[in-house]
């Protein structure tokens, strides 16, 4: 679905599933501003390693990233893989999965992976042989290649998005600011979404196979992405979102429409299909090896502490304010759509403008530090 056809099914009133127009931002700009995710991805590398030696016996190995974006901040790990595979003497053939939402920019990924990019030197695809890249552009709740042919899945900073949005959340942009019944309805839908991903890998895998997930969530201390301690990133969000509002620069629908489709789920919400009885997740195989919460600090805070000195409080708005557009800039320009382009450009630019500005006014509290639930799940 374009966003054309998203306008029209808004202006005729029909269901809104807005996983159809969402994408990070395209043409390499995700993966180039978004630091945090790439060191959060690079330090799952030792779990793999050890994935890597109980894969099963199989005529080629096939790995899956899952919400995979432009490809560009798990591109290192997965080159670091492959290369440990190779020098230990595995020339068995390998096929390597990108999936993500049609949306998706694909031509980069394509591009980078092929050492038409930046980092042309992990370009694994032209670096060693027998290694065969593909996409798939069908989100990651639904079953993805035939049963029991995946070695190794994986996926970073994804799956927190639902299927669809359960509710529009009416004074605010994402679950976690919720009123109690609208983050129920989240929960819900997120719990059953959850299943569905499982029952979907489960079946994919095969027996001994390894989905090894990075998600973000909710840890024991109530923490969460740019939600660590000083200002709450989510809160930003809606307070420049409620200006425009509140400006007249938007109306109270589009206000509204912006709505996260996401939820943040604890870890008991994510350990809980596999600790039911009867579990329809027990019964596909898997089983959950470790569970654990892991923070990774804002480079982008950590680099302009380290600079104070000689670095500006609005240099540092500007490298801060690029990674939290990277990937939700989509959500405020679906909010708009059915107006013309250039005025969704005027709108979106001078909402992140606004929050810029406050963080170079005072940088004190500002930063996006990640919160990750990390599990390594396997089929038995």
């Amino acid at each position: 679905m374009t966003l054309e056809d998203f306008t029209m099914q808004k202006k005729n009133g029909e269901n809104l599933n807005t996983q159809s127009v969402l994408a990070m931002r395209g043409s390499g700009y995700y993966s180039q501003k978004t630091a945090g995710a790439k060191i959060a991805i690079d330090a799952t590398q030792k779990l793999l390693e050890r994935a890597l030696n109980s894969l099963p016996k199989s005529e080629i190995l096939r790995f899956a990233d899952f919400g995979c974006a432009d490809g560009g901040t798990s591109q290192e790990l997965w080159y670091n893989v492959v290369q440990l595979i190779r020098e230990s003497g595995d020339n068995r053939p390998i096929e390597m999965i990108y999936t993500d939402l049609a949306s998706n920019d694909f031509s980069t990924l394509f591009k980078s992976m092929q050492g038409m990019g930046k980092n042309s030197e992990l370009a694994y695809q032209d670096k060693f042989d027998d290694i065969f890249v593909h996409g798939c552009g069908t989100g990651f709740h639904k079953q993805l290649m035939p049963s029991e042919t995946l070695s190794l899945g994986f996926s970073a900073t994804a799956m927190h998005y639902v299927s669809e949005k359960p509710c529009q959340i009416k004074d605010h942009v994402h679950m976690v600011g919720a009123d109690s019944g609208e983050r129920m309805k989240f929960e819900e839908q997120a719990l059953n979404d959850w299943e569905s991903i499982l029952l979907a890998r489960g079946k994919e895998l095969m027996s001994g196979g390894k989905f090894i997930c990075i998600n973000f969530g909710i840890d024991e201390k109530g923490q969460y992405l740019g939600n660590t301690g000083g200002h709450s990133m989510f809160e930003k969000f809606r307070d420049h979102w409620y200006g425009h509002l509140k400006n007249g620069i938007i109306n109270e629908e589009e206000y509204v429409s912006a709505t996260f489709p996401q939820h943040y789920r604890t870890v008991e919400e994510f350990c809980r299909p596999f600790s039911e009885s009867n579990s329809l997740v027990e019964k596909v195989g898997l089983r959950l090896n470790s569970c654990s919460t892991r923070l990774t600090k804002c480079p982008y805070r950590e680099n302009y502490e380290t600079k104070k000195n000689t670095m500006t409080p609005s240099e540092y708005a500007k490298s801060l304010i690029p990674t939290t557009r990277s990937w939700s800039e989509t959500v405020f320009r679906t909010a708009l759509v059915g107006r013309d382009p250039g005025e969704i450009d005027q709108i979106v630019d001078s909402f992140y403008e606004n929050y810029e500005n406050e963080v170079a006014c005072n940088p004190d509290g500002h930063a996006m530090d990640y919160i990750h639930i990390v599990m390594e799940i396997e089929k038995v």
